[in-house]
């Protein structure tokens, strides 16, 4: 299976998996990028993955079913273009001989999904997270319906998936994402070499994702919140107390993103 980033909007992508003669895509905000890359391939569509509601992602939704007849899975918890099979963690979705994982990974919406495709259960070179817009590259999601210690659970469940786990979210925030981590950790050397990679990546006009979940451990600080580099930085932004609750800290360190500038 091939990963395909769709570009979409100013800064979506809508992630396809082809095999040369049939297409999967995730959150299709827009019809009309799957639709030319389709054509283009000569590709039949067979199913639809959304992660959550938001219009960005499921706005292509309703045309490419009508067109196509693909089959829609999403989160059991969000109000989705119907008809579509509703999923909660501990389901699958199966399809094109592939069996995709579903988590619950709430926080950026309240009913957030994600699927995840490991490399011994289908077509995969490497396992395929497909996070919507709760873990980004260097950054995670605002909390828009969801609680910080939602947030911190969810992505406590996707940082224990293997290292090499390719992380298709849906946004090129990269850059901005890192510019905030250097402010948390200005001396994470990881870090330091992956913006510049990153950086070299979009002088080029290509995407900077999929990321590997090994390299987000290492430069991401929501995932890395109860690191001491981190806990330090965030306490004394912040003016926490040394006992502040894991939660407090995670939210203290979200809030700082949104102001960040």
């Amino acid at each position: 299976m091939t990963l395909v980033p769709l570009p979409a909007f100013a800064d979506n992508y809508i992630w396809m998996l082809q095999d040369g003669r049939h297409a999967i895509v995730v959150d299709p905000g827009d019809a009309e990028p799957v639709f030319d890359a389709l054509a283009r391939a000569h590709l039949q569509l067979a199913a639809i993955l959304v992660t959550h509601h938001h219009a960005d992602h499921t706005g292509g939704v309703a045309a490419l079913r009508e067109a196509t007849g693909a089959r829609v899975f999403g989160p059991a918890g969000e109000t989705i273009p119907e008809p579509y099979t509703p999923l909660v963690q501990g389901e699958h979705a199966e399809t094109l001989g592939l069996r995709f994982e579903v988590f619950d990974i709430p926080g950026h919406t309240a009913g957030h999904i994600a699927f995840f495709l490991p490399a011994d259960a289908g077509r995969a070179e490497a396992p395929l997270l497909f996070c919507g817009d709760t873990l980004f590259s260097g950054g995670c999601g605002r909390l828009f319906e969801g609680t910080p210690t939602q947030m911190l659970a969810s992505l406590d469940t996707l940082s224990q998936l293997p290292d090499d786990t390719r992380v298709c979210c849906g946004h090129e925030y990269t850059l901005a994402n890192l510019r905030f981590a250097r402010a948390v950790e200005p001396d994470n050397a990881e870090l330091t070499q992956y913006t510049a990679h990153c950086e070299s990546l979009r002088a080029q006009d290509v995407p900077t994702l999929p990321s590997q979940l090994g390299t987000e451990r290492l430069i991401n600080p929501f995932l890395r919140s109860r690191e001491a580099t981190v806990l330090q930085a965030v306490r004394a932004q912040a003016h926490l107390p040394a006992d502040a609750a894991e939660a407090e800290v995670f939210a203290a360190l979200r809030q700082w993103k949104n102001d960040f500038r």
